[in-house]
């Protein structure tokens, strides 16, 4: 797994048209975002300056950035959990807003649908999950009902993709 990811943010600074040259950086830098720039400059047969001044370039127009990405099972977390919200006597938004202060709640969105609100979380084992769901989810104030998912398999995560929508 990658130890770095490509990500678009959602308003670039400003737009820019990214020829060939940018797409390989991009793919190169997706396969390993702490590739060094001479390595990335000897694959694509540019001098360093160039690839240092293109990726500058995209990150300051904000068309990319390169983040660390933590890979949950090396981070001590054994369980993954999709969990539906549904609130009560208060907003989604505040809610989702208490729930997001939990560190083991990686994402939380607001949803239309049958939940009000959708999170994803980790916990270490089943101890501590027993702990997150009946202390602190379940007893937070505005939660009606907690619809737990437990994934007991795994077939994709992959945090270093983002999808990259060239606008030209």
């Amino acid at each position: 797994m990658s130890l770095a990811s490509i990500s678009s943010r959602q308003q670039p600074a400003a737009q820019i048209e990214l020829d060939e040259t940018d797409h390989r950086i991009i793919a190169l830098l997706r396969g390993d975002g702490r590739l060094p720039y001479r390595s990335i400059a000897r694959e694509l047969n540019l001098t360093e300056a160039t690839v240092r001044a293109r990726v500058r370039r995209l990150e300051e127009s904000r068309t990319m950035r390169v983040v660390a990405v933590t890979d949950i099972e090396a981070a001590g977390y054994g369980m993954l959990l999709a969990i539906g919200v549904q609130v009560e006597d208060r907003s989604p938004e505040e809610v989702g807003r208490d729930m997001a202060a939990i560190p083991e709640v990686f994402s939380v969105n607001i949803v239309v649908g049958t939940q009000d609100l959708e999170i994803l979380m980790v916990a270490e084992d089943q101890a501590a999950l027993q702990g997150l769901l009946h202390e602190k989810l379940a007893t937070m104030a505005g939660v009606r009902r907690l619809t737990p998912a437990l994934a007991v398999n795994v077939l994709k995560n992959q945090p270093d993709w983002v999808p990259f929508h060239d606008p030209a």
